[in-house]
């Protein structure tokens, strides 16, 4: 029997077309290079987003056809999220932070034809111009210096040559938009890796699983984005979607607040100020930064009370947690990949929680949270699923309807998925009774000693919970006789000493002894990658023939 429901496709024209008929007078705010604020409403960049698409099959865009874009979070940025899509086209967000000749391989690898660039970026696009196969770019002047002058001439008809053309006079001499007829399973996106393994690998996102995504994280016990809301992603647009939250909150009609390229601590509590944001996101790096500019002038910014702060990309402490409980601010613990659209677990107390000490509900709260409606997870041990029991340690499994499937035009990565069609996230992580995803570690970071596994991501934990220290990463150099042993390289808090003594006897109230690192480095940074995440690999090489004193 079938139902007698309709057929109608979950596509992004729907939400943007929403976003023009119900939230016309919704802003959108925009911090420019010049500082400046950039403000505009709904039915502005709904009437621009339409024109884009117009003006992308006025340069010969076809369905299918991926359209790069170059840029910071901005407004010009959102257009371009729901132009191109809209358009039949797929938009491949580029990471500005990835080396130029990996931007190049990725461009060319997902067979991009256009690219938006702000002009701001122009320098960076520079370093690789030469080796990227774009048949058109299109220049969005933030610096408000004309496009001719930097990017070629441009007749006043706005057709584009030199392979360069001016984003606003494209638009504003754009044709009639004709939208085509969308399916649901159309690509809509593309992500790459940062490449932490081997080169970048691409995800191609469908209409579908962006706007399931979109409803699934805007319920109340996730991301809960609300029309009331005033949301800034710091997270980047030019990295998976910026966690989704452009889409959500477009769907919403939520403020926009967007930060463009100041991501320092003071830019980001005075914009968070002015606009009075209730909602933002992005990784640790980001909120431990605000962390200590908050505690240096606590007077200085009057932000919203409760404002909600959703922290992913990396593993939030409890010490951050209860630091910014502190200053009446609300961290939202979450978990998710590239491969996840990226969103897969969020962190809320259930019910049966409220009841609980406070130490108890803050150890909860340190945990990656719980999946998300339709998207399931499982911690396999070998071949056999691990018990809900908060103990055993597996490797994350998951699937549901906004998981990759594969990668693009890469067959030699099957092994990602299992045979009955899980996505192996390479996340070893416990899962408890209650249902909350804990990640205790990367398969490739875990410490093996003597047979015995440690976390590296717990002994961290403990670190930065230190009062003097400002992060730590734990790694794993060989050792003659238990194979490996963990060693810690930390970063102090500006002006603050301590000694490895000192923190060795802060662990050991914590752990095991045979946990206890060897030894502890003290750095000026740890490095990263271009996600904030840390970079575990170029410190195991640094440290590869690392011994302990009393062995040398």
């Amino acid at each position: 029997m079938q139902s007698t429901m309709m057929r109608f496709p979950l596509t992004l024209d729907h939400i943007l077309e929403r976003a023009g008929k119900l939230f016309g007078k919704s802003e959108i705010v925009s911090r420019l290079p010049d500082r400046t604020l950039h403000r505009y409403a709904y039915n502005d960049f709904h009437r621009r987003a339409r024109a884009l698409a117009g003006a992308l099959q006025r340069l010969g865009l076809k369905r299918g056809d991926r359209v790069a874009t170059l840029m910071w979070n901005h407004y010009a940025h959102l257009e371009a999220y729901f132009a191109v899509p809209c358009a039949g086209g797929v938009l491949h967000t580029l990471n500005l932070r990835l080396h130029p000749d990996d931007i190049a391989y990725i461009a060319n690898h997902a067979g991009d034809r256009f690219l938006i660039v702000d002009d701001i970026l122009l320098p960076l696009y520079d370093k690789f111009r030469d080796r990227a196969r774009f048949e058109q770019v299109i220049v969005v002047s933030l610096s408000r210096e004309k496009v001719a002058e930097r990017a070629g001439s441009l007749p006043s008809s706005g057709t584009p040559t030199a392979g360069r053309a001016d984003y606003e006079a494209l638009i504003s001499d754009a044709a009639p938009f004709t939208p085509p007829a969308l399916d649901e399973n159309d690509a809509a996106g593309m992500c790459y890796t940062s490449g932490t393994t081997g080169k970048p690998k691409g995800v191609v996102y469908s209409h579908r699983s962006i706007v399931l995504h979109s409803l699934a994280t805007a319920t109340v016990d996730y991301m809960g984005v609300a029309h009331a809301d005033a949301v800034c992603p710091v997270v980047p647009m030019f990295h998976v979607n910026a966690w989704g939250i452009p889409f959500t909150a477009v769907m919403m009609g939520s403020k926009l607040v967007f930060p463009g390229p100041h991501l320092d601590a003071e830019s980001l509590l005075d914009l968070y100020q002015s606009e009075q944001v209730t909602l933002t996101a992005g990784v640790p790096t980001i909120w431990m930064s605000i962390l200590q500019a908050l505690e240096k002038a606590p007077a200085r910014w009057r932000l919203a009370p409760g404002m909600r702060m959703v922290v992913g990309g990396a593993a939030a402490s409890e010490t951050m947690i209860r630091a910014f409980d502190k200053f009446g601010l609300r961290v939202t613990h979450g978990w998710g990949m590239t491969e996840t659209s990226p969103v897969g677990t969020v962190n809320y107390l259930k019910r049966e929680l409220g009841g609980r000490s406070a130490e108890e509900q803050y150890v909860t709260r340190a945990k990656q949270g719980m999946p998300l409606p339709f998207f399931e997870v499982r911690a396999m041990g070998g071949e056999a699923e691990v018990p809900w029991d908060g103990m055993t340690m597996g490797e994350l499994q998951v699937r549901g309807p906004w998981v990759a499937a594969g990668y693009h035009d890469l067959d030699q990565e099957a092994d990602k998925w299992t045979a009955d069609g899980w996505f192996r996230t390479g996340d070893i992580v416990t899962i408890d009774a209650a249902g909350y995803v804990k990640i205790t570690d990367r398969i490739k970071d875990l410490v093996k000693s003597g047979g015995e596994w440690i976390s590296s991501i717990d002994l961290e934990n403990a670190l930065a919970s230190h009062p003097r220290v400002a992060e730590a990463a734990v790694i794993a150099v060989p050792h003659p006789k238990w194979g490996e042993r963990p060693l810690a390289v930390v970063v102090l808090k500006a002006g603050d000493a301590a000694t490895e003594e000192e923190l060795r006897d802060h662990l050991a109230t914590k752990f095991a002894k045979f946990w206890l690192p060897d030894g502890i480095v003290f750095v000026n940074e740890i490095p990263r990658t271009s996600t904030g995440k840390m970079m575990k690999a170029v410190l195991r090489e640094r440290y590869r023939d690392w011994r302990k004193r009393d062995e040398e």
